[in-house]
């Protein structure tokens, strides 16, 4: 077993922080580079790190690749950087590859687009909405009298009752455990009785992945580190790229890459479609129906229970069960439907048709969720109010392409995904009529069902992909000459 160097990982890496159900996300923007590099060096004493749980606020900070251009990182240091990341996740390149079209354009977002690019995330997580408050307010006063960034946007979050998203199914069940975690581990193997522990490397840089080796790092001149803050790239000679030459720092080392999302829920929109396409003879609302076909389109009931497991009628009594595989009790997805949420987002040993090789590459391309939600819990889910609402989706990974990328592009917007034909996620997928047939197949027997004339019911307002340095590298970025 891994042993994580802790004090060097910044605590929300191995903590989604859920004794803290309050929490704030500050996005800034670099105007003054000396007095951000101050207050970053400043803040390398604040973060919290993985070495222990805070009964109070917790803080952690993320920079985009326009933030480290902003506080002066030198342009070697910043061409080792992946491709998705230095590209953004606004370009018309990642637009396509994560089925931002239409709504979800870019070009409409409320930050993270050219209009509003930005350049620090400042992440705040709190006890109760007094504390938190009083966190944030002391750090955006002091942001604003050193002159160092300008607000973007404050955007407040936290969890909902029951451990349910706004659509009312409970979420975030099936997590991999970083290796090297073990109390979260035990954690979670008690609550839902299975347990995936995937390599270290496959979320935190410096660290072998399932491939065995250590993941692709940033990294900066020796030259450049006179003050020695950083570790040496310990990599060897032959997985190194031709550019990495002469004796190099790891800039990446105990980092991770953070994706961060905000995404808009039409619950309304949700329930009418389902009451619209389950009205019984008489033309009346049947809510049994619409709960079974939501059922269908997640992959769990609303109480969590697993279609797998619970067939036919919820289960509460399943609500956090997550040791199952579908290769071996639902292979055709009479159950669970072949292109439902879950089943894409995590295909277990039903990607290939050898099960065990199955497991193996969907553990290549595993994340970390770390979400949470904004705005209010809709008094009547089936009646439209003014209320926006959403998830912010946040994750983490050490490869962006290989890891959200893959399941975004490959998992669930992929139109013949295990066989289907033109269908993309009914939840979350991409229902443009010029790149799929908007429906979805519901497996049975004697015969299948289409659901047809979906419609977008998750759209994007903002997004950006950030660089979670480790606490060192906060150090040597807040030390930049």
């Amino acid at each position: 077993m891994v042993v994580l160097e802790r004090r060097d990982i910044q605590g929300v890496v191995v903590s989604g922080y859920g004794h803290l159900p309050r929490s704030a996300y500050l996005l800034f923007r670099i105007e003054d580079q000396a007095a951000a590099r101050a207050w970053l060096g400043a803040m390398a004493e604040e973060v919290t790190d993985a070495a222990g749980k805070r009964a109070e606020c917790s803080v952690n900070v993320a920079l985009t690749y326009d933030g480290l251009a902003a506080l002066g990182l030198d342009d070697d240091a910043l061409r080792t950087f992946p491709l998705p990341f230095t590209d953004r996740m606004d370009s018309p390149r990642r637009a396509t590859i994560l089925g931002d079209s239409g709504e979800s354009a870019p070009a409409g977002w409320d930050w993270g687009n050219a209009a509003n690019r930005v350049h620090v995330l400042l992440m705040v997580f709190g006890p109760d909405e007094a504390e938190l408050e009083t966190v944030v307010t002391r750090f955006t006063d002091g942001i604003a009298a050193a002159g160092a960034m300008s607000l973007v946007a404050n955007l407040p979050g936290h969890r909902l009752p029951g451990g349910k998203e706004h659509f009312g199914f409970r979420d975030g069940i099936g997590q991999p455990i970083i290796e090297g975690n073990e109390r979260r581990a035990e954690k979670q193997l008690a609550r839902t009785g299975h347990v995936t522990v995937v390599k270290a490397g496959e979320f935190v840089l410096g660290y072998p992945n399932e491939y065995g080796l250590p993941p692709v790092s940033p990294v900066v001149a020796a030259a450049r580190d006179p003050l020695g803050l950083l570790p040496e790239y310990d990599v060897p000679d032959d997985l190194r790229f031709s550019s990495h030459t002469g004796p190099l720092r790891d800039l990446g080392r105990n980092g991770s890459y953070l994706v961060f999302r905000q995404l808009r829920q039409d619950v309304a929109g949700f329930w009418a479609f389902l009451d619209d396409a389950t009205r019984g003879a008489t033309g009346g609302p049947d809510r049994a129906a619409q709960e079974r076909l939501g059922a269908k389109f997640v992959g769990r009931w609303p109480s969590g229970a697993p279609l797998v497991l619970a067939p036919d009628q919820d289960d509460p009594s399943l609500a956090t069960a997550n040791d199952f595989s579908y290769a071996a009790l639902d292979s055709h997805g009479f159950a669970c439907p072949l292109g439902s949420h879950v089943r894409r987002a995590n295909p277990r040993d039903a990607l290939r048709d050898d099960a065990a090789e199955s497991v193996r590459s969907v553990r290549r391309h595993r994340i970390v969720r770390l979400g949470r939600f904004y705005g209010d819990v809709p008094a009547d889910p089936r009646h439209a109010d003014d209320t926006d609402r959403g998830i912010y989706f946040l994750c983490l990974n050490a490869d962006i392409e290989r890891q959200f990328e893959f399941v975004q592009q490959t998992w669930l917007n992929d139109t013949v995904f295990r066989g289907l034909d033109s269908e993309t996620d009914p939840l979350v997928g991409d229902q443009d009529d010029s790149l799929c047939a908007r429906t979805m197949t519901i497996q049975a027997d004697p015969l299948r069902r289409k659901v047809t004339n979906l419609q977008r019911f998750v759209t994007t307002r903002g997004g950006s992909y950030f660089f979670l340095p480790g606490l060192n590298a906060l150090r040597y970025l807040g030390a930049l000459a």
